[in-house]
């Protein structure tokens, strides 16, 4: 058992790894933000740690590399526009572009922000295609994208995970040639991009063609996720984004010698992501454990009792966090949490004879409202258990400089 207190028993665990992924059982809850924050500092400030890559969207997280960086913006509008899914929508989160925006001002090596995920929360090729039109006003001026292509696009994009159910059945209602056309639009302008490669280049230089780059791949597999969403495979919309995701991070570790990821349990871990009513889906962090081996390491979070995120139909009417009673009998957080009452850490690689016989046939672990299958011990390095999370405090401003339909989520939430 590690003491969260002083976290220099990470040095060990951690290595030569370029990656270090810090997982959590559910999203917005403080206890998560703030253990990633610290970690962020211990691995930047002791290992030489160089950016910090998020599950968000990869589109918007520029806006947010640039403010760490000292770029111009309130950081209330860095939060709301530069992040997705909701994951900059809080203090604690706040806090940690700070620290990040202060220590770069005097870092010889400074810390970047990258976001691994799909643009538009998941839900919107706006986002990424808004950002390959920007960018070819400046590389091919002459040309134009076809505005049918961002018409499209816009007709079932979501401004935020609250108005997800309408854009789904936005989607569903677009005949199949309008669909069509929208793939054959995407594979056309990404054919212009990469003919294009030197031109463009010596126009805007490397750095920016390789993101713009990325930034229509991704929007490319947003499209397929979206196809598979239409004919009602969600299995294939998993699988794009995990591929994605990783692939992403290869992104970064192309620029960057090491990374601090952060995401979900499921995304992270190496081992199959399993949804409810879903078979098994290859997650980011086998592709990762694939494509990196041993320079690639996982630190996941269990939970007690507490706030959890709702993931039930109410969640999108604003009651965002429902209560967390404890966890079934034998699985791994209940298991975690008979061993102590504050939080604390375990590392797998180095176990006690003890805490060997406790964990060694543990099969189960709980994912907010769910459970899955899993063998920890493949899965994860380090587990941290939190015996009791509560809901993260949101920022006012970066809930004020957010889309209508979040605003009016959040104040619903208030009432609650």
């Amino acid at each position: 058992m590690r003491s969260l207190d002083d976290l220099g028993w990470l040095d060990d665990v951690i290595g030569s790894a370029r990656v270090v992924a810090i997982g959590e059982s559910a999203h917005y809850n403080a206890e998560s933000y703030e253990l990633r924050h610290r970690v962020l500092r211990h691995l930047v400030e002791h290992h030489g740690f160089t950016a910090y890559a998020m599950e968000s969207g990869f589109p918007e997280g520029w806006r947010v590399d640039d403010w760490v960086r000292g770029g111009p913006g309130e950081v209330g509008e860095v939060l709301a526009t530069g992040t997705t899914s909701l994951m900059g929508l809080w203090q604690p989160m706040r806090a940690q572009l700070e620290w990040m925006r202060a220590h770069n001002a005097t870092a010889q090596r400074p810390v970047g922000f990258y976001g691994i995920d799909l643009g538009g929360s998941n839900a919107s090729l706006v986002p990424g295609l808004d950002a390959v039109t920007a960018y070819l006003a400046v590389a091919d001026p002459g040309y134009e994208v076809d505005p049918k292509l961002r018409e499209t696009a816009a007709a079932f994009g979501a401004a935020s995970p609250f108005s997800m159910m309408q854009a789904v059945g936005a989607l569903l209602s677009l005949p199949q040639e309008i669909r069509d056309a929208m793939t054959a639009n995407l594979a056309e302008l990404t054919g212009r991009v990469v003919g294009r490669r030197l031109v463009y280049v010596e126009r805007t230089g490397v750095e920016a063609y390789e993101r713009v780059l990325h930034t229509l791949r991704l929007t490319a597999a947003l499209d397929v996720a979206a196809r598979g969403l239409a004919r009602g495979d969600q299995q294939s919309v998993m699988y794009a984004r995990e591929a994605a995701q990783a692939d992403t991070v290869e992104w970064i570790l192309r620029r960057e010698d090491r990374v601090v990821l952060a995401a979900h349990n499921g995304h992270v871990q190496r081992a199959s992501m399993v949804m409810p009513g879903l078979p098994p889906t290859t997650s980011l962090g086998l592709q990762l454990a694939d494509r990196l081996g041993d320079d690639y390491r996982v630190i996941a979070m269990t939970t007690g009792v507490g706030q959890t995120l709702n993931t039930e139909p109410d969640f999108y009417a604003g009651k965002l966090f429902v209560e967390q009673g404890p966890a079934e009998p034998g699985s791994l957080d209940a298991v975690l949490d008979a061993r102590a009452d504050v939080a604390y850490a375990v590392d797998l690689r180095r176990m006690s004879t003890e805490e060997d016989a406790v964990l060694r046939g543990v099969t189960r672990q709980r994912f907010g409202s769910f459970y899955e299958e899993l063998d920890p011990l493949t899965a994860y390095d380090v587990i941290v258990h939190l015996p009791k999370v509560t809901a993260a405090i949101p920022d006012a401003d970066a809930v004020a400089a957010s889309p209508e339909d979040v605003r009016a989520a959040y104040a619903a939430w208030a009432r609650y």
